[in-house]
């Protein structure tokens, strides 16, 4: 069994920062691409960004130049750094990890998912 867990959402001021961490855990055989998606109410999840196990960064234009994605491969983290934040970044933000898992001596790819953490940014 695998999980992946978030933290570090809150209530910011505009122009504020927030860090969010998501750590994964459980039969983790390898852990691949690991990305931060937000979902605000009424709207569609969208891709907030993404990591590979390279350390290749991906990110949403919406967020260039004031997000950073971040991990640490021996704590098994990604780290999701924003700054400048402004209220239309107010969404619940989730964690998904690709997972290379094992089940009776076969590897299996899973996505897992974060339960989502709510960041609010307002004054």
């Amino acid at each position: 069994q695998v999980q992946v867990v978030e933290s570090g959402g809150g209530l910011v001021q505009p122009g504020g920062s927030l860090r969010l961490s998501c750590a994964a855990s459980g039969s983790i055989i390898s852990l691949n691409d690991m990305g931060w998606y937000r979902q605000a109410p009424g709207k569609l999840r969208e891709l907030v960004a993404r990591i590979t196990s390279r350390h290749f960064t991906n990110y949403a234009d919406s967020v260039k130049g004031r997000f950073s994605i971040s991990r640490d491969n021996a704590k098994k983290t990604v780290y999701l750094q924003m700054n400048s934040l402004k209220p239309e970044d107010t969404a619940v933000y989730y964690c998904n990890a690709v997972i290379v898992t094992s089940l009776s001596g076969v590897w299996r790819q899973i996505d897992s998912w974060g339960q989502g953490t709510q960041v609010t940014v307002s004054s």
